[in-house]
């Protein structure tokens, strides 16, 4: 048995998508495997060291995962060429830098999204990476979420025809603080933490879009900041300055038309907290997270305005759930273990720190929409 051991730097891992998508759900699930099979005989093993500000965090942590080596000082692993992965999921505001001292460790990297704060930085960390000659990678989970991978054979399949539109919506109630816990931390709801949900979200929907619809030609952006004061982890009443919600229409290539109502000021009343429902001129689709329901041409009915009566139609009974035909990985782990193929075995990985840099790009774009209040082109980023 061949076993590649690689060392990963995994800073910011004490954080809620560190610790449950990145940590627990990915690295130690990898390791219990066995590893990463690469061949007959031959599998990559991560090997992490944690990395965090606070220590009691970090050996709580260490507890739980079983992984043992930690430090609160960044420097000692860059400095050690055994870790040869510089993994990031800090809050966005301190990406760079940590990226920058990676890079100049030689390190390849691989980090959470969004990259940097404004696209100008996201691209200088590509272009940083790809002049050293390392490897880099962002997350872009979604995309192997099994409702979108459902909605990718289908349109592999031409089960839509010519794709006419897509309509996302994402979100739930996060609660303020005052009576029930907050279930997302403060940082979100404010400005000057590089906050807000255009910035979160929409670095998801430019790749989603990208990968799975046409690429994203401009897009028009109304923010929202609706709840004015929320609870922090202390107990005290904050301000909040970042946008809760966004309402956005994009315009695709090949003439697709997408919207996306992205919030966390709304209450659920769909099949999941992220549908997405595609509509072709041959069928339609509804994906969430896992499911996917589908109404072809010939199932399609034909309802006529009559509001005086109440509707004859069961409009849900026209759907079909498509059939489980793969077996789905975590989405982050699934990319996880593409990205240490990519670093070992030099495999493809085309989500790169460029890729990244576009998702910042559209989230730019979508803000100055909202403040101009007007239709955004997304050109080529350069």
């Amino acid at each position: 048995m061949k076993e590649h051991k690689v060392g990963i730097i995994m800073n910011g891992v004490t954080g809620r998508m560190g610790t449950n998508q990145h940590l627990m759900r990915s690295i130690v699930e990898i390791i219990k495997q066995g590893g990463v099979k690469v061949g007959p005989g031959e599998t990559i093993m991560p090997d992490p060291i944690l990395v965090g500000r606070d220590l009691n965090k970090l050996q709580k942590l260490s507890k739980m995962s079983g992984v043992e080596k930690i430090t609160t000082n960044v420097d000692e692993p860059m400095n050690d060429p055994y870790y040869s992965i510089y993994f990031d999921a800090q809050t966005t505001g301190r990406r760079a830098e940590g990226v920058r001292k990676a890079v100049k460790a030689g390190k390849h990297v691989y980090c959470e999204k969004p990259t940097a704060v404004d696209a100008k930085t996201a691209l200088e960390l590509y272009t940083l990476c790809t002049e050293a000659g390392l490897k880099n990678g962002v997350v872009q989970d979604k995309l192997w979420l099994p409702g979108i991978l459902k909605l990718k054979r289908l349109i592999q399949n031409d089960f839509f025809g010519k794709i006419l539109s897509v309509r996302g919506e994402f979100g739930y109630w996060v609660f303020e603080g005052h009576t029930i816990p907050a279930q997302r931390p403060s940082w979100n709801y404010r400005k000057e933490d590089d906050g807000g949900i255009i910035v979160d979200m929409l670095c998801h929907w430019r790749y989603v879009l990208d990968n799975v619809f046409g690429k994203v030609k401009a897009v028009s952006c109304l923010g929202a900041t609706h709840i004015p004061e929320r609870i922090d982890e202390q107990g005290k009443a904050y301000k909040c300055t970042a946008d809760d919600a966004a309402y956005a229409t994009f315009e695709l290539e090949g003439g697709v038309i997408a919207q996306f109502n992205s919030s966390w000021t709304v209450r659920v009343r769909r099949d999941d907290l992220l549908t997405l429902q595609v509509d072709g001129t041959k069928g339609s689709a509804v994906a969430g997270l896992r499911e996917c329901y589908i109404q072809h041409y010939g199932n399609t009915p034909k309802p006529v305005w009559n509001p005086d009566i109440e509707q004859p139609i069961k409009f849900f009974d026209g759907w079909a759930k498509v059939p489980e035909q793969e077996v789905f990985d975590n989405a982050f782990k699934a990319q996880w273990e593409l990205f240490l193929k990519h670093v070992v075995k030099d495999e493809p990985f085309p989500w790169n720190l460029y890729e990244g840099a576009k998702g910042v790009q559209l989230a730019e774009k979508g803000i100055e929409s909202w403040e101009k209040r007007c239709w955004v082109n997304v050109d080529e980023l350069k």
